[in-house]
């Protein structure tokens, strides 16, 4: 497949803003291996979350989808079911023009070379799975039917499911087509890349604890829950933040030092690829700070802060590209973040990196 633009990156655009962003600065000898796994990935995640849609039939459709991008072909019967998906909340305008280009994904998807496509289809079906996994785990769609994850492996393995797995295919992919890594120790990358996925994905559960617990889901594990003397319904309540706090405190600690390791990650790509390296930092610096306004105020209020203002992410993205092919500056706008945040840097010395002398 060749290096020009993807043909769904309109739609792409419309399912993922923050995604859409990230792939623009991506070299073009990846941005199309790199778009469409996000694509056949983000239909899948649509399949996953609509409520309208039975469970058992979602976990049809799911594992059909998997086989379908296994084996390629026309899929014509799965894709007229995905057209017919019902109205629904749960489905935006990009994610149901998404559904109708499963036949284009699929044609994409077979004129891929052979070496992107084995890497596409194996995160793929990592990301698959996760979603399965995640049916099969949380019975409910409501908080009358909460469940909560048991243990702290067990949201390990759902970080790495759902976001490390991402960091490690997006680190493999550039291993394969860019000579300007042949130096980067290829091991530890893409080991590094995965702590990165876990940093974004670890940020997201702490930001969605009431969304996610209004949908039955609960990813605070019921160990640290029950040291804590709390329950999952009870995170319901927003008074119960104070009891939480120790617990939701050793997430973010685990949350920041992933983090840490995300830095590595951007400052060992090297210079001559500032757009990979921005690629990277953006959603690494938005992670930290996201992570700053969950903090400052109740996780388990509904109502409360939990984004980063427009303005102050265009501010971040103009700074890291100002300072994106210098270690020194980098390194210091991360710390400047961390610390904005409300964090201590002490914890995080070890893990930076120090700018070449």
């Amino acid at each position: 497949m060749s290096a020009e633009r993807l043909p769904l990156e309109p739609v792409l655009a419309q399912v993922s803003r923050s995604f859409y962003l990230s792939l623009r600065l991506l070299p073009a000898v990846t941005r199309r291996a790199v778009g469409l796994a996000y694509l056949l990935a983000r239909l899948a995640d649509t399949v996953a979350d609509t409520r309208a849609v039975p469970r058992p039939l979602r976990l049809e459709l799911l594992r059909g989808l998997l086989e379908t991008y296994r084996v390629g072909g026309p899929a014509t019967e799965l894709a007229q079911r995905l057209t017919g998906f019902p109205a629904s909340e749960d489905v935006t305008p990009g994610e149901r023009a998404l559904l109708g280009e499963l036949p284009l994904l699929l044609r994409l998807l077979a004129e891929t070379d052979a070496g992107d496509r084995a890497r596409v289809l194996e995160v793929v079906a990592t990301l698959i799975g996760g979603m399965v996994l995640d049916l099969e785990r949380f019975p409910g769609e409501f908080e009358g039917e909460l469940v909560a994850l048991e243990s702290g492996d067990e949201l390990h393995d759902y970080c790495y499911r759902v976001a490390g797995c991402v960091g490690e295919f997006w680190s493999w992919i550039h291993l394969d087509h860019l000579r300007s890594l042949r130096r980067v120790d290829p091991q530890a990358w893409a080991a590094d890349g995965v702590r990165l996925g876990h940093a974004l994905q670890l940020t997201n559960v702490l930001r969605d604890i009431p969304r996610d617990l209004r949908h039955g889901r609960c990813y605070l594990p019921l160990a640290d829950l029950e040291s804590a003397g709390l329950t999952p319904r009870q995170l319901l309540e927003p008074g119960r933040w104070e009891a939480l706090r120790p617990v939701f405190a050793g997430h973010l600690r685990a949350a920041l030092a992933h983090a840490d390791a995300g830095l590595r990650y951007v400052l060992a790509t090297p210079s001559r690829e500032p757009r990979l390296r921005l690629a990277g930092a953006l959603p690494l610096l938005l992670a930290v700070r996201t992570l700053g306004v969950v903090w400052a105020h109740n996780p388990l209020d509904p109502r409360a802060p939990r984004k980063v203002a427009r303005r102050e992410v265009y501010g971040l993205l103009a700074r890291a590209a100002l300072g994106v092919r210098e270690d020194a500056r980098l390194i210091a706008l991360y710390r400047r973040v961390r610390r904005g945040s409300g964090f201590p840097l002490e914890s995080a010395d070890a893990c930076i990196p120090r700018p070449e002398r």
